[in-house]
């Protein structure tokens, strides 16, 4: 079975805080899978550049770790083919925490045979999400004045990736 829309996890919804008292044991989330969100800093980190270039939600929203890791991909494929890896610097500044539960049903007939129905709709774990507020960054660029026309649109290309609307800020040092 295939991935649900973007859209079913785009809402901040409350955040699973389950507290056993009898049993703490039973107070810890398990089975979630491993975010696809793996590499956080790309480029040169070591020298300092002109201009920082952000990627900022216009919404508060939840992005999953799937769009993250397609926004970074999308963004460093194009710097790398438009620069050096010597002249710019990404950073991912969002991090996935947030455990996304889905509660799998059967749509067919005759499916109270392999479900519970609603008796148990609490769900498993299927994923993780960042929750990002209004005007935070997803991801940052470094890079001189004369390549910030080239980081734009690497980041542009990066939010198209991404569930809801996003823009692009320019910083000045």
């Amino acid at each position: 079975m295939g991935l649900r829309p973007g859209k079913v996890y785009r809402n901040w919804e409350r955040p699973y805080t389950r507290q056993a008292t009898k049993k703490p044991r039973k107070s810890y989330v398990r089975g979630v899978p491993g975010s696809k969100l793996r590499i956080h800093v790309m480029g040169n980190r070591k020298e300092t550049f002109e201009a920082t270039i952000h990627l900022v939600t216009k919404k508060q929203v939840q992005i999953r770790h799937n769009a993250l890791e397609a926004g970074r991909i999308a963004a460093n494929a194009y710097l790398k083919k438009h620069l050096e890896e010597d002249n710019y610097f990404l950073k991912m500044r969002v991090y996935p925490h947030h455990i996304m539960r889905e509660h799998a049903q059967a749509a067919i007939a005759q499916a109270d045979r392999f479900y519970q129905g609603m008796s148990h709709p609490f769900g498993k774990p299927n994923g993780v999400a960042a929750r990002v507020r209004l005007g935070q960054p997803i991801m940052s660029v470094n890079v001189n004045k004369k390549d910030e026309s080239t980081v734009r649109e690497a980041l542009r290309r990066a939010g198209d990736k991404m569930p809801c609307s996003c823009c692009v800020e320019v910083e000045k040092k």
